[in-house]
């Protein structure tokens, strides 16, 4: 979905001023206030729910930075979409979930406040554009380098089969 979002929202800004670039803005907004909900449920398991333990060849600043850039990508997750949402707030534009939902304004109205959370939003962009190449490097050097786990484990299903050989 995350993917998607970049695509989409190049698409959009890029797009001629019209009825579908609109359209666009929509899907993006409605996306990404769906992508803000289930980065929060994600969030709520994972705090209610154990992940399995770390190989034990990982050196203490891999597993530091693992574990860091693990928040920093929540973060990001989070702080996108509601800085979307300021955006919207701040350009005083009604937000209508999927066109169907009207979401409150979270943000005073104001053209400085716009442009505030505009750089937040592209900035952010280029940040999570880095945490998830060196996300999804880390995990191909730990498949292809090192031939640990890691990258097998991220596979649905494979966490409860490791819960389980360590229980």
């Amino acid at each position: 979905m995350i993917l998607g979002m970049f695509v989409l929202g190049w698409i959009a800004v890029n797009y001629p001023m019209s009825p579908t670039k609109i359209k666009l803005f929509v899907w993006h907004k409605s996306l990404g206030i769906s992508i803000l909900i289930l980065v929060l449920l994600r969030i709520a398991w994972r705090l209610t729910d154990r992940t399995p333990a770390l190989p034990n060849h990982m050196r203490t600043w891999e597993r530091r930075l693992a574990h860091t850039s693990h928040m920093l990508m929540y973060l990001v997750m989070v702080t996108m979409p509601l800085s979307g949402w300021v955006i919207n707030s701040a350009a005083n534009f009604p937000l209508k979930l999927y066109g169907l939902i009207r979401l409150p304004n979270i943000a005073p109205a104001g053209k400085a406040l716009q442009t505030q959370a505009e750089l937040v939003h592209f900035t952010f962009f280029w940040i999570l554009v880095a945490l998830l190449l060196l996300h999804i490097g880390a995990a191909l050097w730990h498949h292809f380098v090192q031939r640990d786990e890691i990258l097998t484990r991220m596979l649905p299903g494979t966490t409860r089969r490791l819960r389980k050989a360590a229980d």
